[in-house]
């Protein structure tokens, strides 16, 4: 048996330069962590042939080509493992439509899981690699690339996405206690709505082709990728909120379906409470979103977003990493 364990993204500016139709022009960039929520994937060897599936639903199947979930059946096909398998996910968080980029740590704890599983080691950029060929290759997601390298790699850094579809992962570096200052600023919240990013990328990515003044917005938010790394490097925890509360409101010029009344009112409630500057994670319309609040306003910001789910957090460094290994050769296997 073979446990993966992946962990979520948060991203802080930047995010929608990831997309092809925005970097294939212009460098995109963001800044991103990786958080201390998971999403575990096991494959075992089934007893009986065919394919057993557990996710949010089980599926057991004789053959690949029967598999509903798109992104199972694009890893197995991928990596030619056809029967003879069970797989199970699990994430500490809602798994789809919540802004931390669940589909893809998903994606990425999977084809660890069976690379390990075929003996064969990847790196982490090449899981990240891998990880964009299943979901915006295979499965023709309109999706970026962030989340994935986020996910493989981990920690706090600067990915960049280059002309070629060549993307780099630059960790940020800063004087002792300025993360850790980010980190104890830093408060999320669940808004109890998930939505489609698919569908909300794919129509930022029309917009910002189509509207020089979205697309000039897109542009300072990667600017501002570089600003807080500086301020970072600078050692300027503080310089987080307002950069970020500058990131929002050119974010929510992008396309339409990135806000709404509810979001709109979570985020005045909590900057009139004490906070500095926050977001809304992911592509927007629903899931989590985040602010930074300076450590003695943060229980005037929790009581004034009580009808939302306060969830702590932590950074993390490790990225994928296979959490559990039993070692013994696959009985019905064939490796890529």
């Amino acid at each position: 048996m073979i446990i993966s364990k992946t962990p979520l993204r948060l991203s802080f500016v930047g995010g929608g330069s990831d997309l092809p139709s925005y970097y294939r022009k212009a460098r995109g960039a963001v800044l991103s962590t990786s958080i201390d929520k998971f999403v575990y994937v096991t494959i075992n060897t089934r007893f009986e042939p065919g394919i057993r599936l557990s996710y949010s639903k089980t599926e057991i199947v004789e053959r690949l080509d029967q598999i509903e979930h798109r992104l199972v059946k694009a890893a197995l096909g991928k990596l030619d493992l056809t029967t003879g398998i069970e797989i199970t996910s699990v994430a500490d968080i809602p798994s789809r439509g919540s802004g931390l980029g669940s589909s893809s740590s998903f994606t990425v704890g999977l084809l660890h899981a069976i690379y390990a599983y075929i003996g064969r080691y990847r790196s982490k950029l090449e899981l990240g690699a891998d990880a964009c060929e299943v979901e915006i290759v295979l499965c023709e997601e309109p999706i970026g690339k962030q989340d994935q390298y986020a996910a493989a790699v981990g920690g706090l850094n600067v990915i960049e996405f280059h002309a070629d579809d060549t993307v780099s992962v630059q960790p940020v570096v800063s004087p002792p206690g300025t993360l850790q200052q980010v980190e104890r600023e830093m408060l999320m919240f669940y808004t109890g709505s998930v939505r489609s990013a698919s569908a909300i990328l794919q129509q930022q990515a029309a917009d910002v082709d189509a509207s020089a003044a979205k697309r000039t917005a897109l542009e300072r938010m990667v600017e501002l990728v570089y600003v807080l790394r500086g301020e970072l490097s600078n050692g300027h925890a503080d310089a987080v909120g307002p950069i970020l509360h500058e990131n929002w409101h050119l974010k929510r010029q992008l396309t339409g379906g990135i806000t709404s009344p509810l979001i709109d009112e979570t985020y005045e409630a909590a900057m009139r409470a004490g906070a500095t500057g926050g977001k809304l994670l992911g592509a927007g319309g629903g899931g989590f979103v985040v602010f930074s609040v300076p450590v003695d306003r943060q229980p005037d910001v929790i009581a004034s977003l009580a009808h939302l789910r306060h969830v702590p957090f932590r950074f993390e460094n490790g990225g994928a990493n296979i959490a559990f290994y039993q070692s013994g050769m696959p009985t019905t296997s064939t490796g890529a």
